[in-house]
């Protein structure tokens, strides 16, 4: 089967310190599997998804995205290899507040006209209603969509954030401990979503969180700190 992400010897020290606060000898997530990687706070699940992301430079290791040697790209290159292939769920979300739930997504789409052509979308009414429908299938109505993305509630955030990293059908959905925040009940109803949509555009889905608890909505759940090799520390 296909692998859309591959690590290889990642990895990665915070400037001025000695010991690395990530090594990863090998990791593989094949193409529409769900992986859950989970660990407890500060152990470096939110540094390996901003090099998985190329937000981060890769110091040592590789990285393959989608059959691409993404470690090596130029940030410019790796900043329009993401538009194209990744969609991201920010912990923090990254909306723009005075935007609506529909340009949120749509502002993420205009990045990436490969995104557009898998939606089936050329012209900006089209891919208004395209995000529409996707907000839509997340449970947002239309009242709530077209409101300032600072004016939704939390839970509602999330979605416009899952929606906008679903746009396009990328290869890769990463997702930053996106229920973190929510109840039981919020969690488990945004997961299923989010899993059935990933499912149906053929994204592969890699999640961090705390919650262990989450681990059912997945295919595989992957203890963080056994990416390391032995003798080595993840945490």
């Amino acid at each position: 089967m296909t692998l859309v992400l591959q690590l290889n010897e990642l990895e990665y020290r915070y400037p001025g310190q000695a010991r690395s606060v990530l090594q990863v000898p090998d990791f593989a997530l094949q193409a529409g599997e769900r992986v859950l990687l989970h660990g407890p706070s500060g152990c470096g699940k939110s540094t390996l998804l901003s090099l998985i992301t190329g937000i981060r430079p890769v110091q040592r290791g590789r990285i393959h995205v989608a059959g691409q040697l993404f470690s090596s790209l130029s940030q410019r290159r790796r900043d329009a290899f993401r538009a194209d292939h990744m969609g991201v769920i920010f912990q923090a979300f990254n909306l723009l507040p005075y935007l609506s739930a529909v340009d949120n997504v749509c502002l993420g789409a205009g990045f990436s006209r490969l995104r557009c052509e898998r939606e089936g979308v050329r012209s900006k009414a089209q891919r208004s209603a395209a995000a529409r429908a996707l907000l839509a299938r997340l449970g947002l109505d239309d009242s709530t969509i077209t409101q300032p993305a600072w004016q939704l509630s939390f839970g509602q955030q999330q979605r416009v954030a899952a929606a906008r990293a679903l746009f396009g059908k990328p290869e890769l959905i990463i997702a930053d401990e996106p229920t973190s925040a929510l109840d039981n009940y919020s969690r488990d109803t945004l997961l299923t979503l989010l899993c059935e949509l990933c499912e149906q555009s053929g994204s592969a889905l890699l999640m961090v969180s705390h919650d262990g608890q989450v681990g059912d909505h997945f295919k595989r759940s992957v203890d963080f700190a056994s990416l390391a090799g032995e003798g080595k520390h993840a945490c």
